[in-house]
């Protein structure tokens, strides 16, 4: 029997409740003794940038982790957030994941399913996505990886507003996950070989199923919920709390 893939995101590792954090990593090491495959679907980190002298402060535990569950043989895929797309040879060279800057479809346990953080996607965010290409363009990624890693990592950690997130969940969030959800099921209509469609970003989980065996799927976060996704082969997928197992 082929095993289930195992889905997350928004962990904001660095900055959840750290009781959050410890129980991410105990999901991790139970992931890897039933899973083929963990996905990560953006946020893992708070901040994640590789600097030209060492690499974002405080992940250790979780680097750790993921490590030893590579080594096990278990593949973990980190598709970049808003938070750390500014991955690359680090965590794939010395940690041994997939890392991806960009959405993909693949087959994830018979489903064919499209993989998107979700920041940037369907109406409104105008403004973030073109502060967003700044942010991400050649010029602006080298001019900060120049400074000295606790220079960056307090900059990064000056506008991230995660800790606001931990018992306020606010309209804009709510907002944002129609807009997601209403992105997701026009790209289920448009993509009719499409079986999924995952994302995160709004850390509100959700399952909606638009058609017969065709859905649209949120994982939520680990900053509140401790939520994540179970995909299995002939089955729809299940969404779970960790915190209830």
């Amino acid at each position: 029997m082929t095993k289930p893939v195992y889905v997350a995101s928004d962990v904001h590792y660095g900055a959840a409740p750290p009781t959050h954090q410890e129980a991410f990593l105990r999901w991790l090491e139970h992931a890897a003794s039933v899973a083929s495959g963990i996905i990560i679907n953006g946020d893992l980190f708070d901040f994640w940038f590789e600097y030209q002298w060492g690499t974002t402060r405080g992940n250790e535990p979780l680097l750790e982790q993921m490590r030893s569950v590579v080594d096990s043989g278990i593949q973990i895929t980190l598709v970049g957030g808003n938070h750390d797309w500014w991955g690359g040879r680090y965590l794939r060279e010395e940690v041994g994941i997939e890392f991806l800057d960009h959405p993909v479809t693949r087959y994830l346990a018979g489903h064919c399913t499209r993989v998107a953080h979700g920041d940037g996607l369907g109406t409104g965010d105008t403004g973030y996505r073109a502060f967003r290409a700044i942010l991400r363009s050649p010029y602006a990624r080298f001019a900060f990886s120049m400074l000295p890693v606790r220079i960056g990592d307090r900059i990064a950690n000056g506008v991230s507003n995660t800790r606001e997130r931990w018992d306020n969940r606010g309209a804009d969030q709510v907002t944002r996950s129609n807009i997601l959800e209403a992105w997701a099921v026009e790209t289920l209509q448009s993509h009719r070989e499409l079986d999924l469609v995952l994302l995160g970003h709004t850390h509100r989980p959700l399952v909606r199923e638009p058609e017969p065996g065709r859905w649209y799927v949120n994982s939520g976060d680990w900053v509140v919920h401790q939520s994540y996704v179970i995909l299995k082969e002939g089955e729809p997928p299940q969404l779970l709390d960790w915190r209830k197992q």
